[in-house]
């Protein structure tokens, strides 16, 4: 008598946990170095490369962390659209949970924004501290706050 092994496979499709529809649009600009909206006065600076904004920061970065303000907003669904002002080299967006919390709240990141072009990224917020930043350009590590 032959034995066969009969095995079902179930598939669980998900909604996605959030929709363009019922989401919160944040806007955010970056120019060489920075993210304007990030920044009380922000101040154009003259960088063809992620090499030079390194430099900026290491001289202007800790000063102008300390002087602005963070993004406070509540949990929630959320649109981050990022545009590259003019920054003549790729860029990206990076969202996540502060220190140790980075292992427990939402992340959102992605790359490919080239001159003049804007992205989209969807994320669920939940209550805790954030960092925010432009691995690629390089910005500072700008806060936000979710209640």
């Amino acid at each position: 008598m032959d034995r066969y092994i009969i095995s079902t496979l179930v598939f669980v499709v998900l909604p996605f946990a959030t929709t363009a529809e019922s989401a919160e649009l944040i806007h955010m600009t970056q120019t060489a170095c920075q993210i304007i909206e990030a920044e009380p006065e922000p101040v154009q600076y003259s960088a063809h490369s992620a090499d030079a904004c390194v430099q900026v920061n290491e001289r202007t970065g800790t000063q102008r962390l300390a002087s602005a303000k963070p993004l406070r907003l509540q949990s929630g669904e959320y649109i981050f659209r990022v545009s590259n002002r003019d920054v003549p080299y790729e860029l990206g967006f990076w969202l996540r949970g502060s220190g140790l919390s980075r292992l427990k709240l939402p992340s959102v990141s992605g790359g490919g924004l080239q001159t003049g072009e804007s992205k989209d990224y969807i994320v669920s917020l939940e209550p805790g501290e954030y960092r925010y930043s432009c691995p690629l350009n390089p910005t500072p590590d700008y806060v936000l706050l979710v209640e």
